[in-house]
């Protein structure tokens, strides 16, 4: 799920998925914007077939959030 993760954001993003540590979120990355992270939700949910809840997007601000939140609906870390 992590590797899945991290190319998902990778994407939106443009950069290499190696690029990405435990940290990445809006302040260590200048491209991650607020419309950005619309995108990086939006490309996750589609590619892990899940939805957020609507109240937790805003908060879901970092790679480590996000897969937080994957694994706390039940998404298999492997």
């Amino acid at each position: 799920m992590e590797r899945r993760l991290k190319a998902t954001i990778a994407a939106v993003l443009d950069l290499d998925p190696d690029a990405l540590g435990d940290d990445a979120s809006p302040k260590t990355i200048d491209q991650w914007d607020s419309v950005k992270q619309m995108d990086i939700v939006l490309a996750v949910e589609d590619e892990f077939g899940v939805r957020f809840r609507d109240e937790a997007v805003a908060d879901l601000a970092s790679y480590r959030l996000l897969r937080d939140e994957l694994a706390a609906i039940g998404v298999a870390a492997s």
